[in-house]
């Protein structure tokens, strides 16, 4: 379960049926859960003075990906799943079933929820707050310094359900409301009210997302997208979601 290449702490916890590729790095601060596979050529737990004590816990039934990076100090539910080449720093908290696409980098001291979804190239800025079911797509940033350089942080949130189109570029301290969308190719200078499309540089009010239809020839709302995308969550999760249109 533990490939000869790879070096593992004894003060590293690691549950049953744990698997560590070859040439990985597990250093002692860390508490892997049951089932885990870590792939090639990745450091958990890496060592930093921002950590402080706390320890890596990364949650049951996880898969990350090669040469990826946790840092000392993060806490990770059941089932997170990496692409390859991520970056997470200290004081990162996500919840159940977070998914990481290829060069994300979570830059620390950020609270996700629960079965978020990053796609490529994604960049967390510290003190960003992500609800539930948020979906971020390629080569999003979340700022936080609203003068750089400064030692002012200001990190952005994102309400439950909202969804953020490529691109984008959300400026510090906004706020993103449940249920929205961002088009691609924004920055985002102003708070964003929940169940609205905003768009542009500097993003606008553009519509409520009722109006924007799916382009699958039913004529169905395409937002709330509870209504009609269900793929890759649990029925205990999507069972007290709305029904599919008519």
């Amino acid at each position: 379960m533990i490939h000869p290449s790879a070096i593992v702490s004894p003060k590293a916890k690691l549950g049953a049926n744990v698997k560590i590729g070859p040439f990985s790095i597990v250093h002692d601060n860390v508490d892997i859960g049951d089932n885990t596979v870590i792939e090639s050529h990745c450091e958990i737990g890496y060592p930093s003075a921002l950590a402080g004590d706390r320890p890596l816990v990364i949650g049951a039934n996880t898969l990350i990906r090669s040469h990826s990076i946790f840092y000392a100090g993060s806490t990770f539910g059941e089932r997170l799943m990496t692409g390859h080449r991520v970056t997470v720093r200290e004081g990162t908290v996500a919840g159940v079933n977070l998914q990481l696409g290829t060069l994300c980098d979570l830059q620390g001291d950020c609270t996700i929820g629960d079965y978020v979804r990053f796609h490529s190239n994604v960049h967390i800025g510290k003190m960003s707050k992500v609800g539930n079911f948020v979906w971020i797509f390629p080569y999003v940033v979340l700022t936080n310094d609203p003068h750089p350089p400064s030692s002012v942080l200001q990190g952005c949130e994102i309400g439950d359900f909202a969804a953020v189109a490529t691109m984008t570029v959300v400026l510090p301290g906004v706020k993103v409301g449940a249920h929205s969308l961002v088009a691609a190719h924004s920055m985002v200078g102003k708070d964003v009210a929940p169940s609205t499309v905003v768009g542009g540089a500097p993003a606008k009010y553009l519509c409520d997302t009722v109006k924007i239809k799916l382009k699958d020839g039913t004529d169905r709302p395409a937002y709330p997208w509870t209504t009609h995308f269900r793929r890759g969550y649990p029925d205990s999760v999507t069972a007290g979601w709305d029904a599919p249109a008519e």
